[in-house]
């Protein structure tokens, strides 16, 4: 679907001033979504950008329709270019450790005074209180806030197997930066808008806060679960490979055993309605692994849609890259990352009065926008050599 509204976020400008996934990932959303998102780097470079191993795909995925002003900023001369171009700006993100944006002297505060209009959002491990002080990562909310517990089987706690609690943060930040520019349209104030990983991670663990709750005993990591449904396993198939299969409905249950014409289950009372279905679980399920490992993937899928039942081959990540559907309806985007590497990449999951947040420019080069950012905010050709001269921009 194609629209001609404008990007919701066309004329906002952002400082970025972040690394790794928690501050990218806020700015990439603000960048998606039509703001001029200008990444503030070390002279050398992100330092994401080096990464290697798992790493390795944080700086190409979360730094694209961004501008890169590679500058000094810690030096006085790059100070000076940093709180010009923040009086220029909208939104200033970070995502520091605790208290070194104030000593830098670069705090909420501070820039209150040289910009009362603009949105400071800051990402951090906690919310205010008495470990806001505490250095945090996405593996270490994970732990602590009971994520990695469910996930794994008991005694063996398993982060999951992607940063889901920095990307959750950086999403909560830019709601909030959002959230703060429409306040900021009413009183013509900015202000203080904070995200941060372990309210993020409890946020994602409330249901299991309420099933705690509920039933007066906590629920055991999902590998151990009970289930509320009778068929909701993983098979093998008879091709070696694997498909999840959900028969979450009496509906669905009949659909089974009609499509894969099991008429004696289907006459079974036991087996009547999903409660039964539950009771039945220890000799069920094998005998519908049985019946399912007679078939291919391919049939099984088939026979799957047919009968309107839920399934989902095991996928893995790159097989997300030819997908027929996300490639149908243009949900992965043609992007050239750091070093001349083609691929796809997924935008943001949503459509908006028929509007998809496109891809408008690659993850930028070490200070590829350097003179085009100086210059709008009052730096001529002269004055731009003199702090290239000095060394005060990159790249190196």
């Amino acid at each position: 679907m194609t629209s001609s509204i404008e990007p919701p976020l066309k004329g906002v400008r952002v400082v970025e001033l972040t690394h790794t996934i928690l501050g990218p990932s806020c700015g990439m959303i603000l960048a998606d979504l039509g703001a001029e998102v200008i990444k503030v780097e070390p002279v050398d470079g992100d330092r994401t950008r080096k990464l290697r191993g798992f790493g390795a795909g944080f700086f190409g995925y979360f730094n694209r329709n961004k501008k890169s002003l590679a500058l000094d900023a810690d030096s006085p001369e790059g100070r000076k270019v940093l709180v010009k171009l923040l009086q220029s700006a909208d939104v200033m993100i970070e995502n520091f450790a605790p208290g070194s944006m104030a000593k830098r002297g670069l705090g909420p505060e501070h820039l209150e005074e040289i910009n009362p209009r603009l949105v400071y959002c800051a990402l951090k491990g906690f919310l205010p209180g008495p470990y806001e002080k505490r250095p945090a990562l996405d593996e270490v909310v994970q732990m602590m806030g009971g994520l990695a517990y469910m996930t794994g089987p008991s005694g063996r706690p398993l982060r999951a197997g992607t940063s889901v609690v920095d990307i959750v943060g950086g999403m909560f930040g830019a709601f909030g930066t959002v959230l703060a520019l429409k306040q900021r349209d009413r009183t013509g104030k900015g202000g203080l808008v904070e995200s941060a990983l372990f309210e993020s991670v409890v946020f994602l663990m409330g249901q299991h806060l309420a099933i705690t709750a509920m039933n007066g005993a906590p629920p055991p990591p999902m590998p151990e679960r009970v289930s509320s449904w009778a068929i909701y396993e993983i098979f093998n198939t008879a091709d070696d490979l694997q498909i999840f299969i959900g028969i979450t409905s009496d509906g669905q249950w009949k659909r089974f055993c009609e499509f894969f014409k099991q008429d004696a289950l289907a006459a079974d009372p036991k087996l009547a309605t999903n409660n039964l279905r539950i009771e039945a679980r220890p000799w069920l399920v094998p005998k519908v692994a049985e019946i399912f490992k007679g078939y291919t993937k391919n049939a099984l899928e088939e026979i799957c849609l047919a009968a309107d039942i839920s399934f989902a081959p095991v996928a893995r990540p790159q097989d997300l890259f030819d997908h027929p559907h996300l490639l149908a309806n243009g949900s992965l985007a043609d992007t050239t990352l750091p070093g001349g590497v083609k691929t796809r990449l997924p935008l943001l999951p949503f459509q908006m009065f028929g509007w998809r947040a496109p891809l408008v420019s690659d993850p930028p080069g070490i200070g590829q926008h350097n003179d085009e950012v100086l210059a709008d905010i009052g730096y001529d050709a002269v004055a731009v050599t003199a702090l290239k001269s000095a060394g005060m921009l990159g790249p190196k």
